[in-house]
C-alpha cells in the first residue's frame, strides 16, 4: 500500500535508532516532514539525515520525553520548523533490567515508567491541543507485554499495559474532536535492545512464524494507523507480533 502523506508534519520520539528511525524514513518516503526526537541527538539528526534523502523537510529534536519541559519543546521546536502537527508516533522507550517484583529497584521502576508510559503521557498532553483544530492522529508504542507478562520484566509490563490503557482512554476522549488514538504492540524485533541477547535463537522461536519481525514491518503498521485507510480505527492495540500472542 502506497501512503501519502505530503502536506503532513510527523513527529517521532525514539527516532535515533530501530522502530523510531525505520518509520521516520517510511513517512519520509511518503512526503511528511518529519521531526526525529531522541534523547541522543547524533542518533536523531542521523535519522533526520537519512530522512532528508528522501524529503527535504526533516529535523532532528534532542529530547528526554520524561521530561515534562522536554516535551513540550519538542512540540513547540516542531511547529516552529515546519508550522503544524499532523501525527505524532510516540516510541521511545527503555526496556530496564530484569528482576522478579521483590528485587525490582527504584531507580529501574522510575526509568522504565517514566520513559514507557510518563513519555507517551506527557508527548499526548502536549501533542493534543496542536491537532484540536485540524484533527490528528497519534500512535503509542506498547508491546504484546502490554496484553500478557513475561516473569522478571515486571516494570515493563507494568508499562505497556499503562500505554494501552492510557491510549484507550485519550481515544475515548478525543475522537470525538477528530483526533485518532491508537497503539501497536510488537513482537521481538530486529533491534539492537534485541539482537544483541544470548538468547536470540529462543526468541526467534516464541513467534509461530519462526523469525523476528522487522523494523520496517511495525513502521508499515504505524503508517497504516496514521493514513485515512485506518480512519475507523480508534482506541486499537495492534498486534505485529509474528503470531506471538496466539501461540
Amino acid at each position: 500500500m502506497n501512503h501519502d502523506f505530503r502536506g503532513k508534519t510527523v513527529l517521532i520520539t525514539g527516532a535515533g535508532s530501530g522502530i523510531g528511525r525505520a518509520t521516520a524514513l517510511a513517512f519520509a518516503k511518503a512526503g511528511a516532514a518529519v521531526a526525529c526526537v531522541d534523547i541522543n541527538s547524533r542518533a536523531a539528526e542521523e535519522t533526520a539525515g537519512l530522512a532528508g534523502q528522501h524529503s527535504d523537510r526533516a529535523t532532528a529534536i534532542t529530547a528526554d520525553v520524561s521530561s515534562e519541559t522536554d516535551s513540550k519543546r519538542m512540540v513547540e521546536e516542531c511547529l516552529e520548523t515546519f508550522g503544524r502537527l499532523d501525527i505524532a508516533f510516540n516510541n521511545a522507550g527503555v526496556d530496564g533490567s530484569e528482576a522478579f517484583t521483590a528485587d525490582v529497584t527504584m531507580e529501574n521502576w522510575t526509568a522504565v515508567i517514566g520513559a514507557n508510559l510518563t513519555g507517551v503521557w506527557l508527548g499526548m498532553k502536549h501533542q493534543i491541543p496542536q491537532m484540536l483544530e485540524r484533527g490528528g492522529a497519534i500512535i503509542n508504542t506498547a508491546s504484546v507485554f502490554g496484553q500478557v507478562v513475561n516473569p522478571g520484566w515486571g516494570p515493563y509490563a507494568a508499562s505497556k499495559h499503562g500505554v494501552i490503557g492510557l491510549t484507550r482512554a485519550a481515544a475515548a476522549e478525543y475522537s470525538p474532536k477528530g483526533i485518532r488514538i491508537n497503539a501497536v504492540c510488537p513482537g521481538y524485533i530486529e533491534t539492537p535492545m534485541i539482537t544483541g541477547q544470548d538468547n536470540l535463537p529462543e526468541l526467534q522461536g516464541r513467534h509461530p512464524i519462526g523469525r523476528l519481525g522487522t523494523p520496517e514491518e511495525i513502521a508499515k503498521a504505524v503508517l497504516w494507523l496514521a493514513s485515512d485507510e485506518a480512519s475507523f480505527v480508534v482506541g486499537h492495540a495492534m498486534a505485529v507480533d509474528g503470531g506471538y500472542l496466539v501461540r
